[in-house]
């Protein structure tokens, strides 16, 4: 009851981002969670201003359903009263009258920006109402100080200082679903699309989805193309063609300018393609597809983690806080001064008016620096300055995983930038023993990037069972270095190669592990490759199950999971679609638990809601089955509701890939050949190469907000063989968040709160790995 007596109100304001909804739902239910009242605003600011019905208290019921929808359930609409002072009175008067002192306004910039400026004349505009006789100076003296704190709403992510803003993912997802689309068409007709995408301001929709989906040219606002672009534009689309691809895929933010300012239209490059090379050319306006339909699941977990934060971020608040933005950096929540975002917000576009486009973009923050630079060097080839003296292979390993594809693209694309032959091999350890090794090129990766599953081949093989006929290949065509993209058995594969060193020589070589698995249960890495399009297709079905529960009242459903004896899957989903509870493996539960449960179902359906989900990771206990929750919650509610039981299975593993996962592959691949270079270079004496320091096997990671790289050797100690897990799992601080918005009842001590941190050029400067 850490917020009795406090009354939090909440609006969402500018144009509308997928991802809304899950907010305003975390802030209202983590709000009544503390004890405190929460209000929800509709119609936005115009709300705030016209009070009556537009100002109504919430209940934990009143955000019910509504975390799987786009938009924003409480409305949103622009206002030009709140821009003056005087427009500024009646939002005042209204917050009092119920006692409202805390906001949290979800929205863009703008929107931000104008609650920073509520705050600062709060007492001013007491006063002035003290003074009309509007209110009463016990009510004036009660409600002295406004707390405001902000969520970034914006499918542009637009908002300097933080990685993502809600939405963004989610715009990714339309756009990567209309480019796949798009392509099947243009590869029939031999066609040219030029895809308008938005970013009025910010490039960044158009450099991800340029960067997942392998785009021939592109244009974004902070980076104009040189003097002279057509010409070297069309020539590229021919050169491409001439070498075997059926399509051209253009990407334009709508923003996009020469370097004189002046605008570049889709018409216009459409216009260029036509007259100079005779393609036949399309262009689609994507517009306002990208704000709808349902949010991503990282949109989902993203807004839930910060709405819970931001009403923290309200309890903590004290006089001397500043307005603050409740952010994500990399998998932790933190708190920025919201005008120092502000700012720096400001300066990109400053920079970008006063053609200092370098400069715009290292404004950008680290990360997008990184995108435009990997997006450069991945979509045309350049001829490497030298042969380099070495060899590199490449296999998949374990089950499929989406992402694979991307990662692999990326490694041949930049072995060959460097000058190093690459070979492919087929189906895993087992097509390295067997010899199932081809040398590749630039083009035979090509079109690779939305393809799910593995176009290699994958087996779960591991090497102990080959280890001779592996070593005798590895002689045969000279490998230095091997890039083994997989799960468990890729890490554990690699593991037994550098053990077998003292008996090997040959296996003295540089090894990269890319951790690639749906069940994230990869040590040294927070995410595998494949894990977000994994949580994704799990969301999409628990959706549609929940959909057909709202038709029979009533009814519960335990949906099984993959993911072996890691629970990541399990739990995220469950955040995602707002599951009842979701039993993992690492959270051990008894039969008072299960009881537990069973009475919260039951005293939910007493409600309007009445249906319920339950997710079961398919390890999490040796006699707690599938089968066992059923009969026990079929019993236990007879009369009060009935059961269904739905597993996922295999449907987890298929699909394209999401936005996220080909954008990670991708920069993954990079990194981890980049990475490899280096070593071999440093292992590299009187013609050949000799490593066996621990450090010369590693497994690439995403560790917190860094790219990481860990030896195997290390990773060994602090690994759970026997249940294939790492034995430090940092998502486990995620199930406090599942279960305070399931409404269990659980302290409040175990929630680690968000950091204030400071925006500045030098913290933009970090990469964050995203």
């Amino acid at each position: 009851m850490a917020g009795a007596g406090m009354a939090i109100a909440v609006l969402t304001s500018g144009g509308d981002a997928q991802g809304m909804n899950a907010a305003v739902r975390a802030v209202t239910r983590m709000g009544i969670y503390v004890g405190a009242k929460v209000f929800l605003i509709y119609e936005g600011y115009e709300g705030l201003v016209e009070g009556g019905d537009n100002i109504k208290q919430a209940t934990w019921l009143s955000v019910s359903n509504i975390i799987q929808l786009g938009g924003t359930v409480i409305g949103s609409a622009r206002c030009k009263a709140f821009t003056t002072r005087q427009g500024r009175c009646a939002p005042a008067r209204n917050l009092v009258e119920h006692g409202i002192t805390n906001l949290c306004v979800i929205g863009g910039d703008g929107s931000l920006t104008g609650a920073d400026v509520f705050r600062a004349e709060w007492a001013g505009l007491l006063d002035e109402l003290l003074r009309d006789g509007l209110i009463s100076e016990e009510v004036a003296k009660a409600n002295g100080r406004l707390n405001v704190v902000g969520l970034v709403g914006s499918i542009d992510n637009d908002f300097c200082g933080t990685d993502m803003t809600i939405g963004t993912d989610s715009a990714l997802h339309r756009i990567m679903e209309v480019i796949d689309a798009i392509t099947t068409t243009a590869q029939s007709h031999q066609r040219t699309f030029v895809l308008e995408v938005m970013g009025r301001h910010c490039g960044y929709l158009a450099l991800v989805s340029g960067l997942a989906s392998g785009a021939d040219w592109l244009f974004i606002p902070e980076s104009p193309p040189e003097d002279g672009w057509e010409d070297l534009m069309c020539e590229r689309l021919g050169e491409t063609r001439s070498r075997g691809s059926r399509l051209n895929i253009i990407i334009i933010a709508e923003g996009a300018i020469d370097r004189n300012g002046k605008p570049i239209s889709s018409n216009y490059v459409k216009d260029l393609v036509v007259q100079r090379l005779g393609f036949d050319t399309r262009v689609t306006v994507l517009g306002h597809v990208q704000r709808v339909g349902t949010p991503s699941a990282f949109d989902r977990v993203l807004s839930s983690k910060m709405g819970m934060e931001a009403v923290m971020a309200l309890l903590e608040a004290t006089p001397d806080t500043p307005a603050c933005v409740v952010s994500l950096s990399g998998n932790q929540s933190v708190r920025l001064p919201l005008m120092e975002c502000v700012q720096v917000t400001k300066d990109v576009q400053k920079a970008m008016d006063e053609k200092r486009f370098d400069e715009a973009i290292q404004l950008r923050g680290r990360s997008f620096e990184n995108n435009w630079n990997i997006y450069k060097l991945l979509a045309h080839q350049k001829p490497a300055q030298e042969k380099s003296p070495f060899s590199l292979a490449i296999l998949n390993v374990g089950a499929p995983a989406a992402g694979m594809n991307a990662a692999v693209r990326s490694a041949v694309r930049i072995s060959i930038c460097r000058g190093h032959t690459i070979y492919a091999v087929s189906d895993g350890f087992e097509g390295l023993a067997k010899g199932q090794i081809r040398e590749v090129g630039w083009h035979d990766v090509a079109g690779w990037l939305g393809r799910g599953g593995s176009m290699l081949g994958t087996k779960r093989t591991l090497p102990k069972t080959c280890m001779e006929k592996i070593v005798e290949n590895v002689r045969k065509f000279n490998i230095q270095g091997l890039l083994v993209i997989g799960g468990f058995e890729a890490y554990e594969g690699v593991l037994q190669l550098v053990e077998a060193r003292g008996q090997y020589e040959e296996l003295c070589i540089i090894m990269c592990v890319i951790p690639a698995t749906i069940s994230n249960n990869v040590p040294g890495t927070d995410f595998s490759l494949g894990s977000d399009t994994a949580v994704n297709a799990a969301m999409e079905s628990c959706d549609r199950i929940k959909q057909s529960a709202s038709g029979t009242t009533r009814r519960v459903f335990i949906v099984e999971t993959m993911g072996g004896y890691c629970g990541y899957l399990c739990t995220v989903t469950g955040i995602a679609v707002g599951a009842d509870a979701a039993y993992v493996y690492e959270d051990p539960f008894t039969i008072h638990d299960l009881k537990a449960n069973v009475e919260h179902l039951t005293d939910k359906m007493k409600t309007d809601i009445q249906r319920g989900l339950v997710l079961r990771n398919e390890k999490c206990h040796e006699h707690y089955t599938t089968e066992f929750l059923y009969n026990l919650y079929s019993s236990e509610g007879k009369g009060i509701f009935d059961c269904r039981i739905n597993v996922l299975g295999h449907l987890q593993q298929g699909g394209a890939p999401t936005p996220f996962d080909r954008n990670y592959g991708t920069k993954l691949g990079v990194k981890a050949v980049l990475w490899m270079s280096e070593k071999l270079q440093e292992a590299y004496r009187k013609g050949r190469v000799f490593a066996n320091s621990a450090d010369s096997a590693c497994v690439i990671g995403l560790r917190k907000k860094v790219v990481a790289f860990s030896p195997v050797t290390e990773l060994k100690k602090v690994t759970d063989f026997e249940h294939r897990l790492p034995q430090e799992q940092w998502w486990l601080n995620l199930r406090l968040m599942l279960k305070m918005l399931a409404n269990y009842q659980i302290s409040l001590t175990e929630y680690i709160s968000g950091k204030m941190e400071h925006v500045t050029r030098r913290t933009l400067s970090i990469e964050k790995g995203f």
